[in-house]
């Protein structure tokens, strides 16, 4: 809860500090990505959206629990993978663009046991 500052009540040596809020990265998807998304399922569509959103769009290179930089490159460019949903199951693989504020998400899939599936194809791990 935010209280009000009665300013004639604080003491005369009092410092005020007003934290600027995180600048936001622009989220790009990659073309093909919308075929990753549809081959999930339909009822996990908001899920990725509001994750996508939530996890990548202030703090991209901070590493997490759940969002890591890739041991090595992947084939198709990225960089970073973040995971989340049900037992952790969907992987989202990305680069950012620090000096443009840009995410650039270049694939999504699912993972199951030690298999990755990227918009219906089994990827190799």
């Amino acid at each position: 809860m935010f209280a009000f500052l009665d300013l004639d009540r604080l003491p005369e040596r009092t410092i005020i500090l007003a934290m600027k809020p995180p600048s936001r990265y622009e989220i790009i998807y990659a073309p093909v990505v919308k075929n990753h998304v549809k081959a999930l399922g339909r009822q996990y569509y908001s899920l990725i959206r509001r994750t996508i959103e939530e996890q990548l769009g202030f703090e991209p290179l901070r590493e997490t629990r759940n969002r890591k930089p890739l041991k090595r490159l992947a084939w198709f460019g990225a960089t970073w993978e973040l995971r989340f949903g049900p037992n952790n199951r969907f992987r989202v693989f990305y680069r950012v663009e620090a000096e443009r504020k840009e995410v650039l998400v270049l694939a999504i899939g699912e993972k199951k046991g030690n298999r990755l599936r990227i918009g219906g194809e089994e990827i190799e791990i």
